[in-house]
C-alpha cells in the first residue's frame, strides 16, 4: 500500500459513517459509500472498506487489536479540549496506527497500546474519535452489513454484483476486492480463483420444517446426511504442508495434529482442499457437548494431553478442489464422488438418498440415537455457494420450546436500527423468584412484529443502557432452541444454542415462563444420547 497518491483525512470517513447511520434507507447509504470510494485515493480504498466493515484487517488475517472497554476508558480519560485538530489525520494514519496496536505483544503490550491509543485520540476530533473506538471494539453498528457494502462496492466500480460477491468469497479479504473491482475491474475480479491455504467462506443452509418442504423444493434429488454436533473444518494440503480452518476462518491446525496426520496419511491424493467437522467423543463413541469440544480449539498449550481427554472423529461431507482442479462449480454429487475416492468411506458422513419420507424420518432417528443433531439435506445438482445461505442445503433439527421471559432488548442495527430486537431471554428461580438471562436472539420476528414489540418494550422500561433497555419482565415468548448449554457467562449457568422466537404468548404471565429447576432437568435429559464430559475427573 506505499506510494500513496492522495490522502484523504479520516475526519470524511467518520463524517461518511454518521450520514450512513442516520439514514435506513438502503439505496442512500449504497450512494453515499459509493461516491465516497469513487472519491478517495487507490490506495485507500481497501482501508475505508475494511473501516466501513467494522473491521481494522482482513477475516483471514490473523492479526488482533485486543482493545478492550477499559483500555478505551483510559485512554479517553483527561482529553478534554486537548485535542489537537490543526493537522487533521489521514486514512493511512489511523491505519498504520492500527497495524502498530495489532503489533503490539508482551508483558507491557497493554502499556503500548493504551499510548499509541492515546496519542491518536489527542489528534482526532470528537466525530472521529467516537468511530474509530466504536470499530476497535466491534460496535460500528451503522447498518452497513456486508451485502450492502458489496452493492456499494460494485455500483462505485461497475462491476456486476454477483462477480464482486463471488471475489469476496473467494478472496476473504473485501478490502482488496473493492481495490481491485475499483482499480482493474470486472477482469481482475474474474481472475480471482480459490487458493489453497487462503480460507473460504462455508456453504450455509437454511432451516427446513420436515422432509417434505426439503423434496418440494429439490426437484432433481435429495441427499440427506447426517448433521453433526461438532465443529465445521476445511482442510488444505498441497504436499507436506497441511493447514486446517474453522467456520470462522481462524486456523486450528495446531490444536488438531490427528486431523493433520490423516490429511498425510490417509488421503490419496497430496493436493486438496475437503470440508468435513469434527466431533468430539466420549464414552462409547457417543458425542459430547459442542462446548466441550471447543476446549480443543482453544488449547494452545499441551495439546497432545488434551487430544488423549477429548479424542476427536472426523466426517468428510465434501471436496472444493482435488489435485489443482476447483470443484466448487461442479453438482454436489460429483463432487461428493471425488470425495469418496480419495478417502476412506468410515471417514464419510453417513448419508441416504431417496424421496421416501419414512425413510428420512427413519434417518432422522437414527442421527439422534447416535447423538448427532438432526439432518443436513442437499440438492445432488447444487454448486458449492462459498459464504452463501439457501434452499440449495437445508438443516432439518427438532427444535424445543420454552416459554421465557424478556428482561431487556438491544437496540438493533443494520436492518434493524430503530427497533430494539435483540431481546435477553430469561427464566424464573422457583429458589429466589429472580429472571436469569439465558441467552439472546432477534431471530424468528417480522419487522411489524420489531414494531410492536419495541412499542410494548418501551412501555415498561425500568431503566436504559448504552445500548440496551432493561423492562419490567412482564413479556412471555415461546422460543425454538436446539440445545442447553451450560454457560459460565449468564448468572444463570445456561445458555440457549440456536434460541429464535416462535411467537408471544400473550395468554402467559411472567410467572408461567419456565423454572430454573426445570431447566436443568430438560439439560440432563440431553445425556441421555449424549455422553458426558468433565475435564477434572479426566485429569
Amino acid at each position: 500500500m506505499a506510494g500513496l497518491t492522495r490522502a484523504t483525512p479520516f475526519i470524511q470517513l467518520a463524517q461518511l459513517c454518521q450520514k450512513v447511520e442516520a439514514t435506513t434507507k438502503r439505496n442512500e447509504k449504497l450512494a453515499l459509500i459509493s461516491t465516497f470510494l469513487k472519491s478517495i485515493g487507490p490506495e485507500e480504498v481497501p482501508l475505508a472498506t475494511l473501516f466501513l466493515a467494522g473491521k481494522a484487517f482482513p477475516e483471514s488475517d490473523p492479526r488482533v487489536l485486543e482493545i478492550s472497554y477499559a483500555t478505551v476508558s483510559d485512554a479517553s480519560k483527561n482529553l478534554g479540549q486537548s485535542r489537537l485538530t490543526e493537522h487533521p489525520l489521514m486514512i493511512r494514519d489511523i491505519y498504520d496506527t492500527l497495524e502498530r496496536i495489532a503489533e503490539s505483544s508482551g508483558s507491557r503490550s497493554r502499556d503500548r497500546k493504551l499510548s499509541l491509543l492515546q496519542t491518536i485520540l489527542t489528534q482526532t476530533s470528537q466525530v472521529e474519535a467516537e468511530f474509530l473506538t466504536r470499530m476497535m471494539l466491534g460496535e460500528m453498528r451503522i447498518g452497513v452489513v456486508e451485502g450492502v457494502l458489496l452493492d456499494a462496492i460494485a455500483k462505485a466500480s461497475g462491476v456486476p454484483r454477483d462477480l464482486v460477491q463471488r471475489a469476496h468469497m473467494l478472496h476473504g479479504d473485501i478490502g482488496d476486492v473493492a481495490s481491485l473491482a475499483m482499480s482493474k475491474g470486472s477482469p481482475a475480479l474474474e481472475s480471482i480463483s480459490l487458493r489453497l491455504f487462503v480460507p473460504v467462506k462455508p456453504m450455509l443452509a437454511e432451516m427446513a420444517d420436515d422432509a417434505q418442504q426439503v423434496l418440494a423444493e429439490h426437484k432433481n434429488g435429495t441427499a440427506f446426511e447426517y448433521k453433526f454436533d461438532g465443529a465445521r473444518i476445511q482442510i488444505h494440503r498441497k504436499d507436506e504442508e497441511v493447514q486446517i480452518f474453522s467456520r470462522r476462518l481462524t486456523d486450528v491446525t495446531d490444536s488438531i495434529p490427528e486431523i493433520v496426520d490423516f490429511a498425510k496419511t490417509q488421503v490419496k491424493v497430496s493436493e486438496f482442499l475437503i470440508e468435513g467437522e469434527v466431533v468430539a467423543t466420549g464414552a462409547a463413541g457417543k458425542p459430547i457437548p459442542f462446548q466441550d469440544l471447543m476446549r480443543r480449539f482453544r488449547r494452545v498449550h499441551e495439546i497432545d494431553d488434551m487430544a488423549g481427554k477429548i479424542p476427536l472423529k472426523l466426517y468428510l461431507f465434501d471436496a472444493l478442489q482435488v489435485e489443482g482442479k476447483t470443484l466448487i462449480d461442479q453438482p454436489y454429487a460429483d463432487r461428493w464422488k471425488m470425495l469418496s475416492q480419495i478417502v476412506p468411506e468410515e471417514r464419510l458422513a453417513p448419508r441416504t438418498i431417496t424421496t421416501d419420507v419414512e425413510k428420512v424420518e427413519s434417518f432422522m432417528q437414527s442421527a439422534l440415537k447416535e447423538g448427532h443433531e438432526g439432518l443436513m439435506a442437499k440438492s445432488l445438482t447444487s454448486n458449492y455457494s462459498i459464504g452463501a445461505r439457501g434452499k440449495k442445503w437445508f438443516k432439518i433439527k427438532p427444535a424445543d420450546k420454552l416459554d421465557v421471559v424478556i428482561v431487556a432488548a438491544d437496540w438493533g442495527s443494520g436492518r434493524r436500527v430503530g427497533w430494539l430486537s435483540n431481546y435477553h431471554l430469561a427464566v424464573r428461580d422457583e429458589e429466589t423468584g429472580e429472571f436469569l438471562v439465558i441467552g439472546k436472539t432477534f431471530k424468528g420476528m417480522t419487522d411489524a412484529e420489531f414494531e410492536t414489540t419495541t412499542k410494548r418494550l418501551q412501555e415498561i422500561r425500568t431503566r436504559d443502557g448504552h445500548y440496551t433497555v432493561y423492562v419490567k419482565p412482564a413479556i412471555v415468548a415461546e422460543v425454538a432452541y436446539n440445545e442447553i448449554q451450560k454457560s459460565p457467562r449468564y448468572k444463570s449457568g445456561f445458555a440457549l444454542r440456536f434460541a429464535r422466537i416462535s411467537r408471544f404468548r400473550d395468554d402467559k404471565g411472567p410467572e408461567d415462563a419456565v423454572t430454573l429447576q426445570r431447566l436443568q432437568q430438560l439439560y440432563d435429559k440431553q445425556f441421555e444420547n449424549k455422553a458426558r464430559f468433565n475435564l477434572e475427573e479426566s485429569k
